[in-house]
């Protein structure tokens, strides 16, 4: 039973809200201030991408004339390593903010996603997350007052796609286009470069697919590959979301994965690597790149990203309440 204010009802969420959904989340980008503007298309494929269940992991909050006004999802990896990770989103029409809805979903979240972990993976520790935007100051009080511990600090970054940098490929590297015979070496290639990275999980053939090069907006031809001794060494995936293009008037490609061998490190390879998809990108019709990065990335990422021109323009913060097994070996 999830407690509202008058006038609204709450049932599960459906496939064929994804179009709603966008809408809302359209509506509160102009306070916000994510940077994203999905599309009904994109909404569906994040929801498949990640597994989710719609009638049984969201619920939807209804007006009186039935238009959705609030969501919220529970999310969860088919795969993890050390920590089994289950993910919060939502939102509220900013209209209707205030009035305890967002409270009333946050709370069935936190529930549902502690029922997640105990049905999915009830030997591992757990932690629910919720990832929330530097300009969206009432929802980072809400998670506060939920209990829940800022965890993590997030940047995303942006250039203009002018006086590109002139970086070369390093010694015994050739930079290559993606080449869809070598995706599934990518994939390896990944799981090995972020190993040691906070929250990250070793990606099968299915969820690479769903998140990453299966995406519609994945751009093979703007996608880059380090090649040393015939092997891949590294890589950018790169992206390029066509509503927000529309929602924006200027096409811009967003550099998803990047990652290199622990191995191959320190020579020059990711910047290598960055520069010849920036300028790639230029080539097609793109005005601007962004990516994001921990700040406490391993690899000292934010450093090389402000050498390559890359600048701050949002930030967001991962919010999160740990859970211990509940099952099996080391449960309390």
């Amino acid at each position: 039973m999830i407690d509202l204010p008058a006038g609204l009802t709450a049932r599960p969420l459906a496939d064929a809200d994804a179009a709603a959904v966008a809408a809302l989340l359209a509506a509160a980008e102009q306070v916000d201030d994510t940077g994203e503007y999905p599309d009904a298309e994109d909404i569906a494929e994040w929801w498949h991408g990640w597994g989710l269940e719609p009638g049984r992991d969201g619920v939807a909050v209804c007006d009186a004339a039935g238009i959705v006004v609030a969501y919220a999802t529970v999310m969860a990896s088919s795969t993890f390593r050390e920590r089994f990770n289950i993910d919060l989103e939502g939102r509220v029409r900013p209209d209707l903010r205030g009035q305890g809805i967002g409270r009333a979903l946050l709370a069935w979240q936190l529930d549902h996603g502690s029922a997640v972990h105990a049905e999915r993976e009830p030997q591992a520790s757990a932690a629910l997350r919720v990832e929330v935007p530097g300009a969206m100051r009432s929802l980072e009080a809400l998670v506060r007052r939920a209990g829940l511990q800022a965890e993590r600090w997030f940047q995303e970054l942006q250039r203009p796609l002018v006086d590109l940098p002139e970086k070369q490929p390093a010694d015994g590297v050739d930079v290559v286009p993606f080449e869809w015979a070598r995706d599934d070496e990518v994939r390896r290639v990944h799981n090995a470069a972020f190993s040691r990275h906070h929250g990250s999980s070793e990606r099968d053939p299915d969820s690479w697919q769903s998140l990453f090069t299966g995406q519609r907006n994945f751009r093979a031809d703007l996608s880059r590959l380090a090649i040393a001794d015939g092997a891949v060494v590294g890589y950018v995936l790169a992206y390029v979301f066509e509503a927000d293009t529309a929602a924006r008037g200027s096409r811009e490609v967003s550099l998803g994965q990047i990652g290199v061998l622990p191995e191959a490190r320190g020579r020059g390879i990711a910047g290598g690597l960055i520069a010849e998809v920036l300028r790639t990108a230029a080539a097609n019709d793109c005005r601007s790149a962004s990516l994001g990065v921990d700040t406490e990335n391993v690899t000292g990422a934010l450093r090389l990203y402000e050498g390559l021109g890359f600048r701050p323009v949002r930030s967001r913060v991962s919010w999160a309440r740990d859970l211990p097994p509940v099952s099996g070996p080391g449960a309390q």
